[in-house]
């Protein structure tokens, strides 16, 4: 007799029983692993760019994909390296002076805001709101010890290195992880989301750089000190679109209000008039061949994004809202629901 032996019934509830346990423990893995999840994004952006510049050689200089490929690792190494230079030798002062006044730089600016019953509930709200996140404790975090910083990055570097050199290998592994049937949907939905990450980095490269050109005039004209780091400042704040550029604009108004009235007037002049110019102008047509996403989700998306996953998830949070609404239009609305949804091109 096997009178203790399950039926097809109790057979069936521990199996999904089981499934239920794993997917959990899997979701708990990803969210010990968020941070290490991000900087893997990360460095497949990386790898992104570097195959972008490295089609770019093969096509223009008629190089070997081997040689096009070393060129293009080159250019970004070189870039890397400007930057480093840009931010430690060429801007390292103003940069300095920047983060030693930013504290009593922003204390000013909220006095100032407070004068008024409006501005005092602002900045009431704002900083209620931003000393509990996970984006605060990660900004402490990285002023009390800088060497995550680095080390974060230096990961990302190698990660975009090792996809880069051989990304084919990558797909494959996931795909064989996929049944059969779906492979060549989820195929050709890792395509789709390439090709609109390339051209939404394409897009944000044009814009961070009018945006800092613009910004660094601006304030240059109004007396602003530091108007050099400032304009880096707000061309790089430009790759988390919103969020990125209203907290690169708050130092410049600390660094005009203790000059005077004239140069927080010229900021503020500077800042509005570069985003009219931005989002009528530029924005429209850099990015009119990029997915469209509504600004409403893009700001909503980004903040729950960084409240998620802190300050590196707040800084990819972009280029994540790019992948998930891909995703949703290649295999939500193109192969299930059967709707006409194009491919990128590039």
């Amino acid at each position: 007799m096997n009178r203790l032996r399950p039926d097809a019934d109790d057979t069936r509830f521990v199996r999904r029983c089981m499934l239920l346990i794993l997917i959990v423990a899997v979701l708990v893995a990803l969210w010990k692993a968020s941070d290490l999840l991000i900087l893997a994004f990360g460095s497949i952006l990386g790898a992104i760019v570097i195959h972008a510049f490295a089609d770019l050689y093969a096509e223009r200089l008629r190089l070997a994909r081997r040689g096009a490929l070393g060129l293009a690792i080159a250019t970004i190494l070189a870039a890397i390296a400007f930057l480093v230079w840009l931010f430690g030798i060429q801007f390292g002062a103003q940069i300095n002076a920047l983060v030693l006044r930013l504290p009593s730089l922003l204390q000013q600016l909220g006095a100032w805001a407070s004068q008024s019953p409006v501005g005092a509930k602002i900045v009431d709200a704002v900083q209620a709101a931003f000393a509990g996140s996970r984006v605060a404790r990660d900004i402490g975090g990285l002023v009390t010890g800088g060497g995550e910083l680095i080390l974060n990055c230096l990961l990302l570097l190698i990660g975009a290195l090792f996809f880069a050199a051989d990304p084919g290998i990558y797909k494959r592994g996931a795909l064989l992880m996929i049944p059969r049937g779906i492979r060549p949907a989820i195929s050709d939905a890792i395509d789709d989301v390439e090709g609109n990450l390339r051209l939404w980095l394409r897009a944000e490269l044009i814009l961070m750089t009018t945006m800092g050109l613009l910004v660094a005039f601006g304030l240059w004209l109004s007396g602003v000190p530091s108007w050099a780091a400032l304009g880096l400042l707000a061309g790089l704040s430009e790759f988390v679109p919103y969020i990125g550029p209203a907290a690169a604009m708050l130092p410049a108004l600390g660094l005009g209000a203790s000059v005077g009235t004239g140069p927080l007037v010229g900021a503020l002049v500077t800042y509005a008039g570069v985003r009219l110019v931005q989002t009528n102008f530029l924005t429209p047509w850099v990015q009119s061949r990029v997915i469209a996403i509504p600004p409403a989700i893009t700001v909503f998306a980004i903040i729950g994004i960084g409240t998620v996953f802190g300050l590196f998830g707040l800084f990819f949070s972009a280029a994540l809202l790019v992948v998930i609404f891909t995703l949703v239009r290649s295999l939500y609305l193109r192969e299930m629901l059967g709707e006409d949804v194009a491919a990128p091109e590039d």
